[in-house]
């Protein structure tokens, strides 16, 4: 298919061509009537010619537009083509039309063995037809420029947007008038405008439709052959002077000699009108598809229908619309049609006038519109008959099972795994990840952080119906194929991070089978990686993963021994590891740190009593032998917290986040962290290693702004310090400063900005007896302007104030 169509046909003495623009409403309805009144013998459709023994699949009940016909290469499934058929598109019209009355109907395209072998893989462009390339003309020549035929005629007509001309001429003409005129005759006057177009352009810069054309007028001949000439052709009009040219079968068949080929299979799967839309990447995509549905599915008053429509959405997003307003909208609507020209109300008419009425001028609500209903998100269905690999038969078995039907519209879907359903529900959308089937995505949940609970956000594309395809080399259930996967990348990765990160997947996917492979493949490279980085990057997946089993029923003891085996080893390289580095190696060796300390976390509250009560045991145990027991790995770990905190050598940002980990975990006091502060922050030190020390101790989102809203002695080194850097360093430590203190939320930024801006408390009033609301800055609380708010307080309470005397 193509994009390079309008309606057209061409009247000559033999068979009936009618052109169409692909996904064209207007274009569907003509070729409907031209098909009724002509009554052909058999009818040809643009399309690859495979696609014939799924043609009767049409008229399953179980068919529901949009479906696409999937081509993809045998050996290869990532090489796939799709041509999208929707209910409102002239061959998907001529198809049911054919079949509905015992016509025969084929594809004469050129065969998609050839097609897929001409081009690159379109996997990642799905919408991506056969036959429009990007590349230069054969030969090296330059190819012409491409002719958008819609737009020539437009501006031709003197309009300036083709998508309104072809409203006007073709989508918005009058049922009635087109039953009571020839069926034929817009076919006929719109096929000399291409033809003009042809001579004109050529090729219109697509040079490798002269062999898709040629393939077409061989199957026209063979039809002709057999049925006579009354055969009916529906396909681009761009191709109808073409296949009405006389040329010779030698000549044609010279243009086929020596095209490559490739085994290719096909099958229907379902299409979304998202994936009809021009911006989604389709080379006949159309920009309204929603739009053209409505047009083609309304029997009568669509005008009227769709304001319907669009009110019943905006009540749903709890917006006020009246029965009055969807009256108004129609009236503006036609009103502006009636000024602008137009046979009919048109999408721009529309648009304009549910802005005015029923949006308030807003275009919030509008962009709401566009995207659900002038686009729209219908997913089209195929039934349970249609050809598909083994994996693709299993897994629609499984999302039977699991109810959980795939959809084009994005959901969230939360999950309580200490539910039967939901935990297989999990572990199938774990499997899929692991095949590269991103049918769902892990999602922040809006409940327990726990780790009994998931969230997801599921959306079905119709190219995951490739990735599928491609999959199926794996295995032929979901289950043996994630198996087979996640075993050959344990056996092929290189990066002890890629091995622990499989393991995790392994165990949220629930693949027992594949652990052994996985859990070897860990222990090889934990015992041959010496690297601190690479051990602390990948830690904490797998203390990540050894808290699944509580929900999971996994057995995760293998798993705990590697664990502990690698916080060991990482106790022991951190602190001559943090020293010698550069701005970047520090920082990325602090998010290292801060990992590093949640998986011990979770390695500890994973403990059992006993191992959480165990003494540390020496240094140095490998990886799987001899790892150190909960309680002493919590005490290991806080040591080499203390050596990180108080080692000058040590990078400042480093040094800082050792400090307030320490901190948190209650293992320093607050006299110590201070006096810490200030050593790091003494005269004697560099600027730029002081900052950086703040930075690691209050930076990010670990809460460091509330430490020093409440802790007086902190925020007052801070304050001194920052006060006293020299005005020819202070531009070289201000980077530092905003990116540490713009991660604070507004509240706190606003709080300590006051504090500031009040000032240190003297020394003198520090023990006046004085009750000061910050401790430590500002002249404490003004008891007349509290007394003031008090009689508003009690008045927004409903109580009565009680007198001073009273308290007395």
């Amino acid at each position: 298919m193509s994009d390079r169509t309008t309606t057209g046909a061409v009247a000559v003495a033999g068979p009936l061509l009618l052109g169409v623009r692909h996904h064209g409403p207007g274009s569907a309805r003509a070729v409907r009537a031209a098909l009724d009144a002509a009554r052909p013998a058999a009818v040809l459709i643009e399309g690859p010619p495979e696609g014939d023994a799924l043609l009767p699949l049409a008229a399953d009940p179980q068919m529901r537009p949009p479906v696409a016909l999937l081509a993809h290469a045998v050996d290869d499934p990532g090489r796939a083509a799709f041509w999208p058929l929707a209910e409102f598109s002239p061959e998907w019209v001529a198809l049911r039309w054919a079949l509905a009355h015992d016509v025969p109907v084929r594809f004469i395209d050129l065969p998609a063995t050839h097609s897929l072998a001409l081009k690159e893989p379109v996997g990642d462009q799905p919408g991506e037809q056969p036959g429009e390339e990007t590349a230069p003309a054969p030969g090296g020549e330059e190819a012409t420029p491409r002719v958008d035929p819609i737009r020539v005629l437009a501006e031709t007509a003197g309009y300036d947007d083709p998508e309104r001309w072809w409203e006007d001429v073709v989508e918005h003409r009058s049922p009635a008038a087109d039953a009571a005129a020839d069926a034929l005759a817009p076919f006929t006057a719109l096929a000399e405008a291409m033809t003009a177009l042809r001579e004109a352009y050529g090729d219109g810069g697509h040079p490798r439709d002269a062999v898709r054309e040629a393939y077409m007028r061989i199957q026209l001949r063979t039809a002709r052959k057999e049925f006579g000439d009354g055969v009916a052709v529906v396909c681009g009009a761009w191709h109808v002077p073409a296949l009405a040219a006389r040329t010779t079968l030698a000549a044609d068949r010279a243009l086929l000699k020596g095209l490559p080929k490739v085994k290719a299979e096909m099958t229907w799967v379902p299409w979304t009108h998202r994936r009809l839309a021009r911006h989604s990447g389709y080379g006949a995509g159309i920009d309204s598809p929603g739009w053209y549905g409505h047009l083609f599915g309304a029997a009568d008053r669509p005008i009227e229908r769709w304001m319907t429509k669009v009110a019943g959405l905006l009540r749903e997003e709890d917006r006020f619309v009246s029965t009055a307003h969807v009256i108004e909208a129609v009236r503006l609507a036609e009103t502006l049609a009636a000024m602008r020209g137009r046979p009919l109300a048109g999408l721009s008419e529309t648009t304009d006038a549910v802005r005015a009425v029923m949006c308030e001028g807003s275009d919030v609500p509008l962009a709401l519109i566009q995207d659900r209903l002038v686009v729209g998100e219908t997913l089209g269905e195929v039934p349970d008959s249609a050809p598909a690999v083994p994996l693709q038969r299993d897994l629609t078995r499984s999302q039977r099972t699991l109810r959980l039907k795939p959809e084009a519209l994005e959901r969230e879907l939360d999950l309580d795994l200490r539910k039967e359903t939901d935990a297989a529900r999990s572990r199938l959308l774990h499997r899929l990840r692991l095949l590269g089937i991103g049918w769902g995505e892990p999602a922040e949940g809006r409940g327990s952080t726990g780790t009994f609970r998931e969230s997801w956000r599921l959306r079905w594309e119709p190219e995951l119906h490739v990735r599928v395809a491609e999959a199926g080399v794996w295995g032929t259930t979901v289950a043996t194929a994630a198996t087979a996967k996640a075993e050959s990348q344990a056996l092929a990765a290189t990066a002890l991070s890629e091995v622990t990160a499989l393991a995790e997947h392994c165990l949220l996917a629930g693949l027992p089978e594949a652990l052994p492979v996985v859990m070897k493949a860990l222990a090889d490279r934990a015992a041959l990686d010496a690297d601190v980085g690479h051990l602390a990057d990948a830690l904490p997946a797998l203390a990540r993963s050894l808290r699944y089993g509580d929900v999971r029923s996994t057995d995760t003891a293998a798993l705990a021994e590697v664990a502990a085996g690698l916080a060991e080893r990482i106790c022991v390289g951190l602190p001559p590891a943090c020293t010698g580095l550069d701005a970047d190696g520090a920082e990325a060796l602090r998010r290292q740190v801060d990992g590093v300390h949640s998986a011990i976390g979770l390695l500890v509250a994973g403990a059992t009593p006993a191992e959480a009560e165990a003494a540390p045991v020496e240094a140095g145990a490998g990886a799987g032998a001899g790892a150190t027991p909960a309680g002493g790995l919590r005490d290991r770990w806080g040591a080499v917290l203390r050596k990180l905190a108080g080692r000058d050598t040590v990078a400042g940002i480093i040094r800082g986040r050792a400090t307030r980990l320490l901190l948190d975990e209650g293992r320093l006091t607050e006299d110590e962290a201070a006096r810490l502060m200030g050593l790091a922050l003494s005269p004697g030190t560099p600027p730029t290693d002081a900052a950086a020390w703040i930075e690691g101790f209050v930076g990010g989102a670990s809460g460091g702004g509330m430490l020093l809203v409440h802790d007086e002695r902190l925020l007052s080194l801070v304050d001194a310090w920052l006060t006293g850097v020299p005005a020819d360093t202070f531009t070289d430590v201000l980077p530092l400063l905003r990116r540490t203190f713009s991660a604070y939320e507004p509240g706190v930024r606003r709080t300590l900005g006051e504090l500031v801006r009040r000032g240190p408390v003297p020394e003198g009033a520090r023990n006046d007896g004085t009750d000061h609301a910050y401790p430590g800055f500002g002249p404490g609380l003004d008891a007349d302007r509290a007394d003031a708010v008090e009689p508003v307080l009690h008045l927004l309470l409903g109580r009565t104030p009680v007198p001073v005397e009273a308290t007395a």
